[in-house]
């Protein structure tokens, strides 16, 4: 499966990896190497889900194990809705970003980011909790199971995760969080042919699939 894209007056494929549902723990560079093998050519960047480089990690919380404070419920009454993906709108979901930037500075970012919004300043409340707490993943209703009820955390160490990629592969690496909202590019091997920016252009409309369709991997090649 592939398709194309034009970004600055210059044609990228996007050629689909599928897997199988890869599991908790399993080798994120052995599977690429299975499903790549033959695959790459000069000028390609290989894109990976932020999602699998977690599972993979086993870094990874079972909704059954978090309990939702009254902080989270609180801020999810003030989170955006949207109307095809979850977001931080449930309140489990929101505790994992209590308990990954501390009670303290979630409690300061609810307040400062409220007070943005009536000055019309928004995104605060991720700037001081950490940008990095925005990318966690899961308790969707509407993915797959088990994603249903496991929440991807963000990627440990994803910079060293795309050296080491790169390293075996021979080819520039992404670690991307992609969803219906927004796309952003983690992190990129050293050196790389695509600057984020463009990569996140490149992608800008998820064409990762990441529930049944099985392609967490994406192959950018310019034309």
């Amino acid at each position: 499966m592939q398709s194309q894209i034009t970004v600055k007056k210059n044609v990228y494929e996007r050629i689909h990896i599928k897997t199988h549902l890869i599991g908790f723990g399993e080798n994120l560079t052995e599977l690429l190497k299975r499903y790549t093998k033959n695959l790459f050519q000069l000028g390609d960047t290989i894109a990976i889900s932020e999602k699998v480089v977690s599972v993979c990690q086993n870094n990874v919380r079972h909704i059954s194990t978090v309990k939702a404070g009254w902080l989270a419920k609180l801020i999810v009454r003030g989170v955006k809705k949207y109307p095809k993906d979850i977001g931080f709108s449930l309140p489990e979901k929101m505790q994992l970003v209590v308990e990954g930037a501390g009670w303290a500075r979630t409690f300061l970012a609810m307040l400062l980011g409220a007070l943005g919004k009536l000055v019309g300043v928004r995104g605060i409340f991720w700037h001081i909790v950490g940008h990095r707490w925005g990318e966690i993943d899961g308790f969707n209703p509407d993915s797959m199971y088990p994603y249903t009820e496991y929440a991807a955390l963000p990627p440990k160490t994803p910079k060293r995760v795309c050296q080491e990629v790169a390293g075996v592969l021979k080819i520039p690496v992404a670690i991307v969080d992609a969803n219906n909202i927004n796309v952003k590019v983690i992190s990129v091997s050293n050196p790389t042919s695509l600057i984020p920016s463009l990569i996140r252009e490149i992608l800008l409309d998820n064409p990762f699939g990441q529930d049944n369709q099985l392609t967490p991997f994406i192959i950018i090649r310019p034309k």
